[in-house]
Parts: structure tokens; sequence; C-alpha cells
């Protein structure tokens, strides 16, 4: 079983093994893992020469990751190639797998996703959160679990880990919940609710978002500002491909900014900030809408009926949004910002008057706006593919010993 993914020692950018004879080991498990992943399948004639290792030595590694589990055969390469083919090395599609969980504050889904980034299992349960204590959220995400890791065994598929994304501020040790506003929680350790089978790590919503838009992304940039947003915004800041956390682990906070000082108060505490103008509940009041069971569909629909009261909304949520991405974009420089969450669907209507502010108030060039393919579904993908990044990173720590 593997680490989870904020403790899992990478051989990827940003992060370095000992420089022994294991470590090097290790190293260079992940290097031929990652080779196939994203150029396979190839043959081990190729992974060597892509990584500059013998053949041997790369046959050796092949050989391991490939009783672990991880790695398997799919026969003879493709025709045409000169020379005696080879047999062709594909990442396995059974064994080790991510299992991601999501705790809404109206919903609660599990996913199990293999190795080589294809969801197998998924489950989501919808009901609010809001106001009930965590040990009971805790029970029915496991029952939700339980049911994906069940049906991923009939697959031959087992997790190597559980990473669960929150509504809220997450602790540096990747377990404690400090805060989540819309729940209603404080200093929760969900790592102690959840099954003790499974080795737990915890992160804010906005952050496996943003992770699933680095990893999943068809050309999403190394430096960019991913904005999520449900009931409540979160953001997650990316420079060189890696997520800027802060001391505490709590940047990214973009929904509590203040986009007007005198404004209501919001359940941080402070006032005038940006959920209380751009955040679904609050473009719904200010639409004169009351909430439903799908408040996107409902504010969507409206919008392409062409209800004025709608898209007025709309537009003066993204002007709040425009002036709250203000500072980040001239503050941190980013090469994009994204939109996922409930704000992708809402694009169409939200994009004019954000990309106004923007142009207005940035110091420099315009800041490129994209809209994010994942929409809601960011944060599950980007707590299992998490989990999956990890085996990659770190292949020994399921591989048998050599």
């Amino acid at each position: 079983m593997t680490a989870p993914p904020h403790e899992a020692p990478q051989a990827g950018p940003g992060r370095s093994l000992p420089d022994t004879q294991q470590g090097m080991r290790r190293r260079n498990l992940a290097r031929v893992m990652h080779t196939v992943s994203a150029k396979g399948p190839l043959s081990r004639a190729s992974v060597a020469s892509r990584i500059g290792l013998t053949r041997a030595a790369v046959s050796t590694l092949v050989d391991e990751l490939i009783r672990s589990g991880l790695l398997e055969e799919l026969g003879p390469e493709r025709p045409g190639r000169v020379g005696r083919p080879g047999s062709a090395l594909a990442v396995s599609g059974h064994g080790p797998a991510g299992l991601g969980a999501e705790v809404g504050v109206d919903h609660l889904a599990a996913c199990v996703v293999d190795l080589r980034g294809e969801v197998r299992a998924r489950a989501v349960r919808h009901g609010t959160n809001r106001g009930r204590a965590p040990e009971p959220v805790a029970r029915e995400l496991t029952e939700l679990i339980r049911e994906v890791v069940a049906e991923a065994d009939r697959q031959g598929l087992a997790p190597a880990g559980l990473a669960v994304a929150v509504p809220g501020l997450v602790a540096r040790d990747g377990r404690t919940i400090v805060r989540a506003p819309n729940l209603g929680w404080h200093e929760v350790d969900l790592g102690l609710l959840m099954p003790p089978e499974l080795l737990t790590a915890v992160d804010n919503e906005a952050n496996f978002g943003g992770l699933a838009e680095l990893w999943l992304g068809a050309e999403t940039p190394r430096d960019f500002l991913h904005v999520s947003a449900e009931i409540g915004i979160g953001a997650a800041v990316v420079v060189e491909g890696q997520l800027l956390r802060g001391r505490r682990g709590f940047a990214g906070e973009l929904g509590h900014v203040p986009v007007v000082p005198d404004g209501p108060a919001c359940r941080c505490g402070g006032r005038g900030c940006l959920e209380q103008y751009a955040g679904e509940e609050a473009v719904l009041r200010a639409a004169g809408l009351e909430p439903g069971a799908d408040r996107v569909a409902l504010l969507a629909a409206r919008a392409t009926q062409g209800d004025q009261d709608v898209r007025r909304a709309l537009r003066d949520a993204g002007k709040a949004l425009g002036i709250a991405l203000t500072g980040a974009v001239n503050l941190l420089d980013p090469e994009g910002v994204v939109l996922g969450g409930a704000l992708a669907e809402l694009a169409p209507w939200l994009l004019p008057s954000l990309k106004a502010e923007l142009a207005g108030r940035t110091a420099g060039p315009a800041c490129p706006v994209s809209v994010s393919r994942l929409g809601s579904d960011g944060p599950l993908l980007g707590a299992a593919h998490s989990v999956v990044r990890a085996v990659l990173d770190d292949p020994a720590a399921v591989a048998e010993p050599a």
C-alpha cells in the first residue's frame, strides 16, 4: 500500500530520493512507470532508449513492476519496426488503483481510477451536509467508499490509498480539517473517521480540482490559477507544476477575499467576501430564486431562456470574480486562469463581465481565462488521481523487493 499523496516519496520534478543504491532503484522504477504511462505501449528497448538505461537494467525493473501488477505485457510491438519486435508494455488495468472521495456541502461522492486514468467505479449521494456532525457524514461516506471498492474488486483492482476532497482549510498534516465554514466543522481529524485499512490523505477541494486540471487538462499551463465554486469559492495556485500551499497550507482562499469592505457578513467571520456575491446561493438570492436540488442547472436553464434577473445576477457575480481575481493575477502573474466547478457551466454568462474587470484592472497584459472541461468532477478526480500519481512516483512502495 502506498503512502498518501501528501507523504509519498516522489521521483518526479520538485522532489528527490536519497542518492543510495536503494534510492536509485526507486527513482528508476518511477522513471519506467512514468515513461510507459505517458508514452506506452512501449517495448523494453524503447523504454531503455528513452530513459538512458541499459536494456538489461530496464528488463530487471520491468520484471519487478510486472510481478507487482503495475505493468503488463500486451504482446509483440506494432508491425513496421526494424528488427525483432519486442513485447509491448502498458500500465496495468488491474492491481493497484486510486481511490478518491469528496465531501460536498450538498453531496458525497467516491470513485476508483485505475493506473491508466480510467474511472472504473463511481457512486454519488445527494443531500445536505451543512450543520451535520462529522461522524455521521464520515459513516455515510465510508458506505459509498466500500461500495466503489467492492465494484473495483470485482474488476481486479485494489485501492493503493484514499484521498478525500473537502470544502475547507486543511492542515499540513493532510488529515485535519481546521475550518470548513459551509459545513460548520472545526478541528476535525477526518483520518480518524475513515476506513482504518486505508491510508487517508485530506485536502481542500479546490487544490484537488487544480491538480486534476494540471494532470488531465489538454493544454493546461504549468503556472495557473484554478478557480472552482459551488456554495463556496476556492482557488488552487499552481506554480511550476506544483501547488503553492502557504506556510499553514491555507493558500487559495479566494472566496474570502473581500470585494466590498462593508458588505454582508460571511460565515468565515469577515464581511463583503467574494462568496457573498459569486457563490451559488448568493447568485440565487440576487436572481430572486429559491435554492433547489440542482442550483447550477436552474441558473443555467433560466439564463439560457433569457431570464434577465438571472443574467444580471450572473453578470454581477462575474464582476465580483473579476475584482477578486485581479488582485491574485497582479500578485502572482500566472499564465492563465481556469474556471472549474459550477463556474464552468455558468461561464457563458460570467465571462464577459469577469474578463472586462480583469482587462481594466490588471497591471500587465490581459490574463487568458479558460473553462475547465472537468467541471464539477475536478475535485473527485483530482483526489483519485493523486493516489495514482503517488504510485507512479514511488512504485517501490507497492512493488515486491528486488
